[in-house]
């Protein structure tokens, strides 16, 4: 009979999951459950975006109101990342995300059934907690159940976004014809309520806490036994190493300790995914986010075909998506993020350069081209490379600063969008806006650090950890 590998801390438990070959059974359903959060985040996003034109008829919103609306869930998201990955540090990975469903519930059911403009945005306020809660811990989870040869799948949460998205699009194109007539946003944000509470129970039923997160608090006892259910790993309990032994004993990791990842060897990480972060929700929150606006310029003055064209675009945002995990494992994630920033600051341009003077196949093709590279590249790995940069101690946190550096460039791409349009026209914000990738390319550029092309910070953290201990047995 082998023996069974010995679990002394957290380098132990990465490297016996980063030796799986690939993700099966119970650990491929936990997996997409996680990612069935983030598909959760973007549908509620997404329920607003195609029901406003409704509701901005039925309620006779001003133009503020619905700047508030739309702006609101992201806003709350640059409060709840952070604080999301705070509770994640210190009670662990699942309940964080346990939580953040019962506020989707609750947020999608009060817009629902509101009758006036607070109503819903009060609902809007709690969608936004789930929101900021969710994506910040999602992250960091996928991160410790992946194996690192398999790290590139994490971009995958970028397709997961896009179906969402015109999963939504094409439920609210049901509601259209079966004439639910203004209520139809109701439908629309109502039916996230639904995907929340699905959620809810098949997370509460199935996700078992991270093996890593356990290993790193020194419980190590639930940690073999979580290898055990997730994936089958048949390990045994070590006597603790010294850093897991510190770790055990050390005050828990909280927001007095953030300074951490803008120093050393953290700083230039933090700063290139929150670039990544920052400059991908902008730029998507400000021209992705409007594709029904900018559907209703090309394919003229109607609901059906601006939702449509709306949908088409986010087919290309899906296969971009999944591009982005082969991108990321060939290119590294900060080259594909080069490459993605590149292009869509070449998109932004000729949008602005050509926009209502060219062909409709020619206008249709560059926010196409926008799309596309931007969820095959920046789109995915600003999220991905936080998620894999950072130690499990600070994982959670890291997530969740990136998270609320990337909400300020989703709450500035929603707000500036219709300020700029409104000044300058749309041919003028288009180029406008392509400072934003411009800056994004010359960052990736600059910072050479890619977690794809490196070893696991935990595994490293161990390795040191065996150098340290290697001399003190030998004295011994």
């Amino acid at each position: 009979m082998a023996q069974r590998p010995s679990v002394r801390g957290v380098a132990d438990v990465v490297a016996l999951i980063d030796g799986l070959g690939k993700i099966t059974g119970r650990a491929q359903i936990i997996w997409f459950l996680v990612f069935g959060g983030l598909f959760l985040d973007a549908y509620s996003n997404a329920a607003l975006s195609a029901g406003l034109g409704p509701m901005t008829t039925q309620m006779e919103l001003t133009s503020t109101q619905v700047s508030i609306l739309t702006a609101t869930a992201p806003a709350l998201a640059i409060i709840f990342n952070p604080l999301g990955g705070w509770l994640a540090t210190r009670i662990g990975r699942v309940p964080p995300l346990l939580i953040a469903k019962v506020f989707a519930i609750a947020g999608g059911l009060l817009a629902a059934f509101a009758g006036g403009f607070t109503v819903v945005w009060l609902g809007r306020v709690l969608v936004g907690v789930a929101y900021g809660i969710d994506f910040a811990v999602a992250m960091a989870l996928l991160a410790e159940y992946t194996p690192a040869k398999l790290g590139g799948r994490l971009n995958l949460w970028q397709a997961v976004w896009y179906v969402a998205t015109t999963s939504n699009l094409a439920l609210a194109l049901v509601f259209f014809n079966l004439d639910v007539g203004a209520d139809i946003w109701r439908w629309s944000v109502g039916s996230a309520a639904v995907v929340a509470v699905a959620l809810l129970l098949s997370q509460a039923l199935m996700l078992k806490e991270s093996p890593t997160w356990l290993a790193s608090k020194g419980r190590l006892d639930e940690s073999v036994a979580n290898l055990d259910r997730i994936y089958g790993i048949k390990a045994v309990v070590g006597t603790p190493d010294a850093l897991t032994r510190t770790a055990a004993e050390a005050p828990v990791i909280g927001f007095r300790q953030a300074g951490l990842l803008f120093k050393g060897e953290y700083l230039p990480r933090t700063i290139l995914s929150s670039v990544i972060s920052l400059g991908q929700s902008m730029q998507y929150f400000a021209v992705g986010w409007y594709l029904p606006l900018i559907s209703l310029t090309i394919f003229g003055e109607s609901f059906e075909k601006a939702t449509i064209g709306s949908m088409v675009f986010n087919a290309f945002g899906i296969a971009g998506g999944l591009l982005s995990a082969y991108f990321g494992r060939r290119l590294g994630l900060r080259l594909s993020s080069a490459a993605g920033f590149a292009g869509v600051f070449v998109a932004l341009v000729a949008m602005g350069l050509t926009f209502e003077k060219v062909p409709t196949a020619v206008a249709f093709l560059l926010p196409v081209l926008f799309i596309l590279c931007h969820s095959a590249g920046p789109g995915a790995n600003g999220k991905s490379i936080a998620a894999l940069s950072y130690t499990s101690d600070v994982r959670a946190l890291g997530t969740g600063v990136t998270g609320m550096v990337g909400s300020f460039g989703s709450v500035a791409g929603l707000y500036l969008f219709p300020q700029i349009k409104d000044s300058l026209g749309l041919a003028d914000t288009f180029l406008t806006l392509s400072v934003v990738p411009l800056l994004g390319l010359i960052t990736c550029l600059v910072i050479k650090w890619d977690p794809m092309k490196a070893a696991s910070p935990d595994e490293v953290a161990g390795q040191d950890r065996d150098a340290i201990v290697a001399p003190s047995v030998t004295a011994g």
